[in-house]
């Protein structure tokens, strides 16, 4: 296989194995028949469709060859995909209850950084988020993770250092990316603390840092598949728009969820969760 087609396989492969895996399953059954009919067309259905001239009939039999492979590749990479999705999904909910069930900072210290990075990408998700990962190569590659609530876009970075305090350079670094990607927040979280510096910039700059405490009390609080808050969604006291879910990061109140609104920061309205 070229370099190209093994670029456009890994492609397709990342978009499907990123995919909640039943969906990855619908469009490898969806593809197969797609193909498959294309691929099987009668000849005088060709010619009937009105393929007389040379380059077209040429046209239409590439066409149902492309088909008669692609009937099989497609869905053999998104049933592939689906199979990565499902595992995944399984060693989050694992990490998350390995944690949960051993709370400390040792626990967050003995992963790796890329079980860090799953085990954020699970508390995001039962807090209601959509979360992409995106990751990096290296401990350090940046932003890790994407999050969706509605139209609204975060940014998360990961930082499982053992030793080191988070300094204010990761924070300003996860500000320039929230400034050129449009997000309306993000947050930092780490497996240590972080220096007073990177505090004193996060304040007011929409941007949550998650320290291994807070960390341990947000997976305390979603221990459970199901969540313990009402489905309904109330609106903003002050403009009217369907809340979203929070965590608070400061104070006497720091890990306790609450109802924010999605326009945070140009709209500062919360309600608490009851």
């Amino acid at each position: 296989m070229s370099r190209r087609n093994a670029s456009l396989f890994d492609a397709m492969l990342d978009i499907a194995s990123l995919l909640p895996w039943q969906a990855s399953l619908i469009i490898a059954v969806g593809a197969y028949f797609g193909f498959h009919h294309l691929a099987s067309a009668p000849p005088q259905a060709l010619a009937a469709a009105g393929a007389h001239d040379l380059a077209n009939n040429v046209g239409k039999q590439l066409l149902m060859g492309l088909s008669a492979i692609l009937q099989y590749v497609i869905p053999f990479i998104f049933v592939l995909g689906a199979g990565i999705s499902f595992f995944r999904r399984r060693r989050q909910r694992s990490l998350h209850a390995q944690v949960a069930n051993h709370p400390g900072h040792t626990a967050l210290g003995e992963i790796s950084w890329q079980d860090f990075e799953v085990l954020t990408a699970e508390v995001f998700r039962r807090k209601g988020y959509r979360v992409v990962q995106r990751g990096g190569n290296a401990p350090d590659g940046g932003v890790d993770l994407e999050l969706w609530s509605g139209r609204d876009k975060y940014l998360v970075q990961c930082k499982q250092w053992k030793s080191t305090r988070v300094g204010v350079a990761t924070v300003r670094e996860l500000y320039g990316v929230m400034a050129a990607e449009g997000a309306v927040g993000g947050f930092v979280v780490a497996a240590g603390e972080f220096t007073a510096d990177a505090k004193k910039f996060a304040e007011g700059q929409s941007i949550e840092l998650v320290s291994a405490n807070l960390m341990l009390r947000l997976i305390a609080q979603t221990n459970s598949e199901s969540s313990p808050y009402p489905d309904e969604k109330p609106s903003c006291p002050r403009c009217g728009s369907e809340m979203v879910k929070r965590s608070a990061t400061r104070g006497n109140m720091a890990g306790s969820m609450f109802w924010g609104c999605p326009r945070y920061p140009a709209c500062t309205g919360t309600r608490p969760m009851e």
